[in-house]
Order: C-alpha cells, then structure tokens, then sequence
C-alpha cells in the first residue's frame, strides 16, 4: 500500500505552504494532503481551538489510514500540536512523523515575550504584511515564494493560537511517541531551543539540522526537506 502524507502548517500560514512537497510525494506514487486548521486559509473566519485543531489532523489521519500507512509532517505550530497529537495516551494511527520548526516547550517568558512580539508586529501599518512580504521576498526560492502565503495570513486567529500552545504536554507526550520520527530544524531556527531534549525522549527518533536555514526550512530548502520526506516515506515502507 502506498504512503499516505498529511501536512499540518504553521500559525498565520496555511496548506498552501505544502504545494511543493505535495507535487514532490504525489510525483513518487503516494498520496498528500494539506490541512487548513481552524482560523487560517480558507477556515479563516472560523475561531482557533485547540479541540478544532486536533479534530483537523485526526479526520485527516484516520481518512488517509484507511489507504495506507500515514506519514504526518508537521511545522511549527502544525508540528507541536502534532507531536501532542502523535503522542496521545491512545495512540492514533501514526507511521511516522517529521516535526519541523518545533523543538521548543511554548511556556513561560519565552512564550510570553513571542505573543508580545507578535502583537507589535500587528500593530505596525498594514499588520506589518510589507515587511512580511520583502523578507520572504529576499529569502525563499521562486520554487516556495509564491504558494507560502497563498492562502493569506490568519493575523487575526495568531494570539488565541499562541496562548492555546501554553497547555500542551509536550513532554509527556514525547515519550510516547513510540514510531520513527524526524526532527528537523534550520540552523538559525528560534525554536531550536530544546531539539535535543526533544530527540533524546523519542526512541525511535533522529535530529536533522539544515544548515544556513532558518525557522522556515520547509520553504526555504524544500529539495533538502523532500529528500527527507522520501527517507521517511522509504523507512515506513520497509516496517
């Protein structure tokens, strides 16, 4: 049976941002599909929930099992509620995960000093959407540039995504995690905080860091993250 990809997004963004890897694992003969989570793309009139969130992956999850072995790839946001999600006390039917951009606990100052951050840039003329646009402008290749905010920014569901973070239990859901997965972050990534932490309570786990990358190495090195869709997708096909 073929391998069956589900790609989560990070916050403000939206399933566009999975065009590429999308095209990539359907080109190999395995089928991907991208979820929206509440607030964001096209469910940005929606409210961001936590319950909303989980029940986004889970329908996907459980829809693509019944065709074969799913692979879930998570970014960001998308890759911390899907560590939670994949480490459920009742384990969902899982394959293997890849958890980019989200080797961070989301608690405390840390968390706090990011919404304030966010808040500012909201604040600025137009939501700070020229500043947005000129460094993904200067940073991701034509390849990625276009679909990443194809599906336009969820300015609006980013603090309610934020402070729902603070009450996942990462760690205990870590050590039950118990298929083969992925940590992948950017060299110059903010969230590489606890990567290693991260990896070391996962058995089954490997730490990829991709060098001169940043917090965005979905989009900024998508050849570099499809080769890592591909051993992944190539490891759960061996099990």
């Amino acid at each position: 049976m073929a391998v069956q990809v589900v790609f989560v997004h990070g916050i403000r963004t939206s399933a566009t941002m999975w065009r590429s890897q999308i095209e990539h694992v359907r080109a190999r003969g395995h089928a991907a599909v991208a979820v929206d989570l509440p607030g964001h793309g096209a469910r940005r009139s929606e409210s961001f929930t936590l319950e909303g969130a989980f029940a986004t992956i889970d329908d996907a999850v459980r829809e693509a099992a019944h065709r074969g072995p799913v692979l879930l790839a998570g970014h960001s946001m998308g890759g911390l509620l899907s560590v939670e999600y994949v480490g459920s006390e009742d384990p969902p039917p899982v394959a293997g995960f890849i958890a980019a951009s989200c080797t961070a606990i989301p608690r405390g100052t840390g968390l706090a000093a990011y919404r304030l951050l966010a808040r500012g840039y909201d604040a600025l003329p137009g939501r700070g959407q020229w500043m947005t646009e000129r460094v993904l402008d200067r940073t991701l290749p034509p390849e990625t540039r276009a679909d990443f905010g194809a599906g336009g920014y969820a300015y609006d569901a980013q603090d309610d995504a934020l402070r729902s973070l603070s009450v996942l239990d990462l760690l205990a859901a870590l050590t039950r995690i118990e298929v083969p997965t992925w940590f992948v972050n950017g060299q110059y990534d903010q969230l590489r905080l606890n990567e290693r932490l991260f990896a070391r309570e996962v058995p089954h786990a490997e730490l990829i860091v991709v060098p001169r990358t940043t917090h965005l190495v979905t989009a900024m090195r998508p050849r570099v993250f499809n080769a890592l869709l591909d051993l992944a997708i190539a490891t759960i096909s061996e099990t």
